[in-house]
């Protein structure tokens, strides 16, 4: 086995990655050694390398913790096996771990933020909470394309079961790009009834296509013109007129704005999408509504196995929301998804010589 690994490797903001060549790390007994198939570009690179937020690692660093991959070196039990490495990898022992907040751990470690990520040939991560990817799902999608677990589809996944969604309920998604169309798909799964909202007709029919119930493009409207068409699709879709379940996921502060003004009596909204502005918003509608307002960081690793499952299951089909390129073009594909060109989740694949 060669013992040097290539990297793609951001050293300055809003510059071009740099292809490198380093020896691969020496696996400590914690650790495995993993053979990178495919690393998903997700919102929070593009934050990374363009906006200016900061990593927890000095520069230069490689970007990357949407990534699946095969163990080449580790314990016996993982050697050999595909796996998806968590975004989030928690210590599992401090009080946030042990009261299942391992998601947000203090000591958490991230890939392409604390250490080198997954833009790359291989990476060295702590094998605790590896997910292992069965042959049968291996059957349905690529190693690659599974990549989108990590993050794309586990984040959703956490934050619908943090809300309390129950089956009946209206869930409004804002924002089905990317982690978007996920997060209305696994509602529509868990019995809700769903409601899409974007500025994109392309996103829109993709998500009708795979079963939401409803959409709105709320490009020119207002926010008294949205309110009054979401209640004429509540109705119609026979969904309850209280108790909304909104998740924001767009990443942006009009709609954040939206999702906040759709609050209506006991309402959950979920803030998915980060954005670094800060929206005009009245919280004592939380009060006067009796609503709820929570967060969501990441996924943790322990709810992985479920969404693995629901793809092995043929509930959740992802096929029609996942590119693939080869990593080469990794400057090419920050540039275009800086820019909003692709409708479709990116995976990176390696394609070194």
């Amino acid at each position: 086995m060669s013992t040097k690994m290539q990297q793609w490797q951001m050293t300055a903001l809003q510059t071009e990655f740099s292809l490198v060549s380093t020896d691969i790390p020496q696996v400590q007994e914690h650790e495995a050694l993993i053979k990178v198939a495919g690393c998903g570009v997700c919102h929070t690179d593009l934050s990374f390398w363009h906006d200016g937020v900061r990593t927890k690692k000095e520069l230069p660093l490689t970007l990357g913790h949407e990534i699946s991959g095969t163990v080449i070196e580790g314990p016996a039990h993982l050697k050999g096996k595909n796996v998806i490495i968590p975004a989030v990898l928690p210590c599992g022992e401090c009080d946030l771990c042990k009261k299942g907040r391992s998601n947000i751990c203090q000591k958490q470690l991230m890939p392409g933020n604390d250490f080198h990520g997954g833009f790359a040939s291989h990476i060295v991560v702590p094998h605790k909470y590896l997910c292992t990817v069965p042959d049968s799902v291996l059957q349905k999608y690529s190693l690659e394309q599974l990549s989108v677990i990590a993050d794309a589809i586990s984040t959703p996944y956490q934050v619908i079961k943090k809300s309390e969604l129950e089956s009946g309920d209206l869930a409004i998604v804002i924002g089905v790009g990317g982690v978007g169309v996920y997060g209305a798909l696994i509602a529509k799964i868990m019995g809700a009834k769903v409601l899409a909202i974007d500025i994109s007709d392309e996103k829109l029919e993709a998500a009708k296509r795979n079963g939401v119930d409803a959409t709105l493009n709320t490009k020119g409207l207002d926010i008294k013109e949205i309110k009054a068409r979401v209640k004429e699709i509540a109705k119609d879709l026979g969904a309850p007129q209280y108790g909304w379940k909104i998740f924001e996921i767009s990443g942006t502060a009009p709609g954040q704005e939206l999702a906040f003004n759709l609050i209506t009596f006991t309402s959950t909204l979920s803030i998915v999408g980060f954005t670094m502005a800060k929206p005009d918003v009245r919280l004592s509608n939380l009060m006067a509504f009796d609503a709820k307002l929570i967060g969501t960081w990441g996924c943790k690793p322990e709810l992985y196995a479920e969404v693995v499952d629901l793809i092995d299951s043929g509930k959740l089909k992802i096929a029609d929301f996942v590119q693939t390129f080869p990593m080469s073009q990794i400057n090419e594909v920050f540039t275009n998804t800086l820019h909003h060109k692709y409708d479709k989740r990116s995976v990176l694949v390696p394609d070194f010589e």
